[in-house]
């Protein structure tokens, strides 16, 4: 499994950098996580926005979902688009109006990911989690099928101890670190210790911190998560940025 980042600022783009959005990859299987802010400029380096098969979104803040729409688009007006594919877009259907967005006659449909307990989408197996948040969202916990190896991603929340068992012994540990230490139990994102603390106790083998702050050193925010984690590797989201798994 291959984790690309197409955008990782928190809430709004800054200095060129988008929001979230991630290129999960699997056995020639394309999924990208969230489709925040320049999510589609970026993924057009990585890959033709055709050869997606399919999009999961955590929740509807326009931080999440700013490139929806302009992706449907692509998908509705590109003349190299097979006009008999039709786009997969997962969300969650507690926000009815949002997720009736998902679907766009003849180009995309949109699906309830929690109709089952469980989502099988190409090589993953996905479970859901809700969070802290100020909206509805749901952390993903993605297993590859063949390898068991595992990513989880904490969508944007704030501190949850069931975290610890959510992300048990993940591969990687995708994690909301929006605030600097001095924050903690906010309602809505980690602080970098909390972070750290919560990948220290589910045994991650990875923490990557996202959904970052566009003001302070990340150097400290980084080094904050690492305290608390102890020896577990923390690294810093960027765009570009490849992690396999």
């Amino acid at each position: 499994m291959k984790l690309t980042v197409l955008g990782c600022l928190g809430a709004y783009p800054y200095q060129g950098e988008g929001t979230t959005g991630f290129l999960i990859q699997s056995e020639g299987f394309n999924l990208l996580l969230d489709a925040g802010s320049t999510t589609l400029v970026e993924l057009e380096k990585h890959l033709d926005p055709l050869e997606l098969d399919a999009v999961i979104l955590s929740h509807y803040h326009h931080d999440h979902i700013a490139d929806l729409g302009v992706l449907q688009y692509y998908w509705q007006l590109s003349p190299m688009r097979d006009p008999k594919k039709i786009l997969p877009i997962y969300g969650h259907g507690e926000d009815t109006r949002h997720f009736a967005d998902l679907t766009l006659e003849q180009v995309s449909q949109g699906y309830d990911y929690l109709a089952n307990e469980g989502l099988e989408l190409g090589p993953f197996h996905i479970t859901f989690m809700k969070t802290i948040h100020p909206v509805t969202c749901y952390a993903m916990r993605i297993e590859e099928t063949t390898t068991k190896k595992v990513l989880v991603f904490t969508g944007d929340s704030g501190y949850l101890e069931t975290f610890a068992s959510f992300a048990h012994q993940a591969d990687l540990f995708l994690a909301d670190t929006y605030l600097f230490k001095g924050n903690e139990r906010h309602h809505a994102h980690f602080t970098a210790p909390e972070a750290g603390e919560l990948a220290k106790r589910a045994q991650v083998k990875r923490l990557v911190l996202t959904h970052l702050p566009q003001f302070g050193e990340l150097s400290e925010l980084q080094a904050q998560a690492q305290e608390t984690a102890e020896t577990i590797p923390v690294d810093v989201a960027a765009v570009g940025k490849v992690f396999t798994i």
